[in-house]
């Protein structure tokens, strides 16, 4: 398991109990469909298409969509492990971190009342948005993304994005430094391409960041 300090060692099996996961807590349900939607990002357009397809009987969490889901999940991630050519997470590059760099600086801004789920989902879609921003990814998919996200459940918006330190900087963005040295090398932001494709990125331009930001607060809470 992968902790805060960023060690990494692959188990030696993983169960999904689907009698266990109908006893989860719904917001944990939803949170957990955070991950499927980054690996479908990144390396399924297919899968993100059916995503779409099924996010109400997902949202409701029909057993056969949640188990189709789960497996194919499960199948990528798989891939990236055994085929991506780190499995311990040595090196820099680390593609299944997409929206993670934020992500992983909500949690402790919030001292963990985001779930790293709802905190991957806020940053999917921030870095999608980015991504358009800078020319990457073509206008209108961040509203695919955003859309998605918001049909399973998320509440894309926390008050901590917008947290500030006592010289007035915003703290968000010491998250791209931080994530750099869980890396324990040079930063590598994985970013999109296009839907199912995912690039990675040596830097991110802060101003740029705060723009997805604005983008996102708008589109939540309409400021």
């Amino acid at each position: 398991m992968k902790n805060l300090v960023g060690t990494f060692a692959p188990p030696f099996a993983v169960l999904n109990d689907a009698v266990f996961l109908r006893t989860l807590h719904p917001r944990d349900k939803i949170a957990g469909m955070a991950e499927a939607v980054k690996v479908s990002l990144i390396r399924d357009a297919v899968f993100f298409e059916w995503l779409e397809a099924n996010a109400e009987a997902l949202r409701e969490y029909a057993p056969v969509a949640m188990a189709r889901m789960i497996r194919r999940c499960a199948e990528l991630h798989m891939r990236q492990i055994t085929h991506g050519g780190d499995p311990f997470e040595s090196g820099s590059v680390r593609p299944l971190d997409y929206g993670h760099w934020s992500a992983h600086k909500l949690e402790a801004l919030t001292a963990h009342e985001l779930r790293h789920g709802e905190a991957v989902a806020i940053g999917l879609a921030l870095d999608a948005r980015y991504s358009v921003q800078i020319g990457m990814l073509r206008a209108g998919l961040e509203d695919r993304i955003y859309d998605l996200l918001k049909r399973l459940g998320f509440y894309l918006w926390h008050p901590a994005v917008e947290s500030r330190d006592d010289e007035g900087r915003w703290v968000l963005l010491r998250g791209l430094e931080e994530f750099r040295e869980h890396l324990g090398g040079d930063l590598t932001i994985t970013l999109l391409r296009d839907i199912g494709r995912g690039e990675e990125v040596h830097r991110m331009d802060t101003d740029e960041i705060l723009h997805a930001v604005s983008w996102l607060r708008r589109r939540e809470i309409g400021q």
